[in-house]
């Protein structure tokens, strides 16, 4: 009689979801980093050495995608920075005063900030621990599901030798007993002629 084999248990499918956000999370979090990383190095900079100048307001941050800007002169040499945190109020045409670091005139702050654009900073404060504690939420979740499913795999192949087994035994196990009992017999009777 042949026994049916048993099929493994299907194993529970994780959403792609989790994938995206754990990549996306950690992402998130590189990119902040280097943010937070770049902003504090310029403001290394600039506190070394600071140079001021004046700059002079030439567009404000009207929402939509548009930063302010603020234009300035360096050894003659016209430089620009955007996304400055200007004072309520401020217009356009309006001096500002500024600190530049001595070896470079991009790095750039207002008068008595610390870092150049403060609020990046403090997204990155708040966002990088959001995104790692989010990344390693995701990754768990991948983990266990994985164990999940190696564990039901490993389930299934037992279940099905059990039942290979179990099949086999009230066919064939008498056969191979009983196969095994005669070839005693005729090697004992074979050493009783032998003697």
């Amino acid at each position: 009689m042949r026994s049916a084999t048993v099929p493994p248990p299907r194993a529970p499918r994780l959403g792609r979801g989790w994938y995206l956000t754990a990549v996306l999370s950690a992402v998130l979090a590189v990119g902040m980093c280097l943010l937070g990383w770049r902003q504090a190095d310029q403001a290394d900079r600039i506190g070394a050495h600071p140079v001021r100048a004046e700059g002079i307001v030439t567009q404000l941050n009207t929402g939509g995608g548009s930063y302010s800007t603020v234009s300035y002169r360096v050894s003659g040499q016209p430089h620009t920075a955007a996304a400055l945190p200007l004072a309520d109020g401020t217009k356009v045409g309006d001096a500002v005063c500024l600190e530049h670091a001595a070896d470079d005139a991009g790095a750039v702050r207002i008068c008595g900030d610390t870092y150049p654009q403060p609020f990046g900073v403090g997204l990155a404060r708040f966002s990088v621990p959001v995104a790692v504690i989010l990344f390693l939420v995701c990754v768990l979740r991948i983990r266990r599901h994985r164990r999940e499913v190696a564990v039901r795999a490993g389930t299934g192949r037992i279940a099905s030798t059990v039942a290979l087994a179990a099949g086999a035994l009230p066919d064939g196990m008498p056969a191979i007993t009983q196969g095994k009992r005669s070839r005693r017999k005729r090697r004992a009777g074979g050493r009783r002629a032998l003697h």
